[in-house]
C-alpha cells in the first residue's frame, strides 16, 4: 500500500487515500483533492541532498611493480567530497586486509601527491601504528575509523592533516597519519593525542617520524621524534 498524498473530503473527513498499485478512483460522491501541505511535510529533504565534507579527498592506490618507478605504481582512482561518496568508495574497494603484500591505499586532500615530495608535504612528517600482530578485523576497523576521523574533521588543527596511509607488508602493516608541518609541535602533539583517543590505542604507543628524516634513513631506522 502507497500513500498518494491525496486527502478526502465530505463524508470521510480526513480519511488518507491509499493504493495498491492502481488508479485511484472516485468514490460515493467523494472530492478528491490534493493536499499540497502533507506531502510537503511527508518529504525529508536530508534525503533530497548529499552531506558535504569539509575538504574534497583523493583515493590513491600503489601496487609494487618492479619494473615501473614508484611515481608509475601509484594511481588516482577515485575523489569524494560528501559523506554518501566516501561510504560509495569505501565499500567499493576491497578492505585493506584482502589486499595483498606490497599494496597501499592512501587517503588525502585534493590536489596533494601522497608522497614526501609533495610541496604540502615536504616540511611535515606522519604519526605512525604498527600492527605487526593485529587481527584483520583490527586492521580495517582502525583504517575505518580513522578515515572517519579524519574527513569528518574530529581533530584540532585539522588543517595541519595532509592524509592517511595504510601499508601492507610482510611482517607487520602500518597505518600513518600525515601531517603538513613538523616544526608545529603543538599542533603535530595534539593531534597524536586525539588520535590515540579516538582510537581508543590505550597502551599501544605511537610515533611521529619528519619526512625529511624517512627520506635519507630506512625502516626501522628513522628516528622518531615524539613516542605517546
Amino acid at each position: 500500500m502507497v500513500y498518494t498524498g491525496y486527502e478526502t473530503y465530505g463524508p470521510a473527513q480526513n480519511a488518507l487515500m491509499v493504493y495498491g498499485g492502481a488508479d485511484v478512483a472516485e468514490e460515493h460522491g467523494m472530492e478528491l483533492q490534493p493536499s499540497f501541505n502533507r506531502v510537503m511535510r511527508l518529504i525529508d529533504y536530508e534525503l533530497c541532498f548529499k552531506h558535504p565534507l569539509e575538504h574534497n579527498w583523493t583515493l590513491w592506490h600503489w601496487e609494487n611493480d618492479r619494473t615501473k618507478c614508484w611515481t608509475d605504481m601509484l594511481s588516482d582512482v577515485t575523489s569524494f567530497n560528501t559523506v554518501e561518496d566516501f561510504f560509495s568508495v569505501y565499500y567499493f574497494i576491497k578492505p585493506p586486509s584482502d589486499l595483498k603484500i606490497f599494496n597501499d591505499y592512501m587517503v588525502f586532500k585534493e590536489g596533494i601527491r601522497p608522497m614526501w615530495e609533495d610541496e604540502a608535504n615536504k616540511e611535515g612528517g606522519r604519526w605512525i601504528m604498527i600492527l605487526d600482530k593485529a587481527s584483520k578485523s583490527f586492521i580495517d576497523k582502525m583504517w575505518h575509523d580513522l578515515l572517519l576521523c579524519m574527513i569528518g574533521e574530529c581533530f584540532d588543527y585539522s588543517e595541519q592533516i595532509c592524509g592517511v596511509v595504510i601499508n601492507v607488508r610482510n611482517k607487520a602493516n602500518k597505518i600513518s597519519l600525515w601531517t603538513k608541518d613538523s616544526r608545529n609541535q603543538q599542533a603535530v602533539l595534539a593531534i597524536g593525542h586525539k588520535m590515540k583517543e579516538l582510537l581508543q590505542l590505550g597502551d599501544m604507543k605511537i610515533q611521529y617520524q619528519v619526512h625529511k628524516d624517512a627520506m635519507v634513513q630506512h625502516g626501522p631506522n628513522v628516528n622518531a621524534i615524539y613516542v605517546i
